[in-house]
């Protein structure tokens, strides 16, 4: 996967020039869609041009797009060269204020990391919100994957955030045995066969499995804003209006925010 960054809508006509051929885009956050042999470039609203096929064809390509001043190219996403059957987890709502937690995995044999690297399949970070929700739905049609989310509610009443991750990611893990378990490292980590820090850079499998974490999560801020009746906020940098509202129209907190984080407790 190759990705261009800052790319106009009429910087995709020099495409023609290569011989790409113009398909009818297959989301609703596509803006442009073009097909060459085995490489596939979507144009995204955010402006992000994305390469997706075999890794020397879109190497090719990209080399080709960079001579006619495309956009900005980021460095493509590279990760290890794995044997065997793996299962990668990650989790996401750890940091924020409201929603509670997320872990999720996936497993891949060879045929499939070429098929999640087809699809462009990268860290979660690096996607939009847009973006998550169109590559979730494409690796569940790929790979076996399993998510556990735990709503606020539950995340209060367990505590201790390194045990329920100890236990989620375990969990995840064990339904998707045999195969050997990559965990993205978190201070008190105890499980998995391999722990590293940034593992959604260096492995496919836990790259696809933050992305589901982070669909997951997604999920969980929709249904808390549809509950409380106003948009809840991502993150715990800019919550405090949010907390204010939370108070004001009487909810309690304890099934929208982590009472435990410092910030909740200060303005309780």
């Amino acid at each position: 996967m190759v990705v261009f960054a800052d790319v106009k809508k009429e910087d995709m006509k020099k495409l023609k020039t290569l011989k790409f051929i113009p398909e009818a885009p297959k989301t609703m956050y596509e803006t442009i869609r073009y097909k060459k042999g085995g490489v596939v470039a979507i144009l995204y609203e955010s402006g992000k041009l994305l390469l997706q096929g075999k890794e020397e064809s879109v190497e090719k390509v990209a080399i080709q797009l960079g001579r006619k001043h495309i956009g900005e190219l980021k460095e493509a996403e590279k990760f290890r060269r794995e044997t065997g059957t793996i299962i990668g987890s990650d989790e996401s709502l750890k940091g924020d204020t409201f929603g509670g937690l997320v872990v999720a995995a996936v497993k891949a044999d060879k045929k499939m990391r070429d098929q999640l690297k087809e699809i462009g399949v990268a860290d979660s970070k690096t996607l939009s919100d847009n973006e998550i929700v169109t590559m979730a739905e494409k690796i569940r049609k790929i790979v076996p994957c399993e998510v556990k989310s735990i709503l606020p509610e539950e995340y209060n009443k367990n505590g201790k955030v390194t045990l329920m991750l100890n236990k989620l990611h375990f969990q995840c893990a064990q339904y998707l045995q045999p195969g050997k378990h990559v965990v993205d490292q978190y201070p008190g980590c105890n499980i998995g066969d391999i722990r590293e820090t940034k593992a959604e850079s260096k492995y496919i499998e836990v790259a696809a499995a933050s992305v589901l974490a982070r669909d997951a999560a997604l999920k969980q801020f929709n249904y808390l804003s549809m509950l409380a009746k106003f948009p809840i906020p991502k993150g715990s940098t800019h919550v405090k209006l949010a907390l204010h509202e939370l108070k004001e129209r009487g909810l309690d907190f304890n099934k929208f925010v982590k009472t435990s984080f410092r910030n909740v407790e200060e303005f309780l």
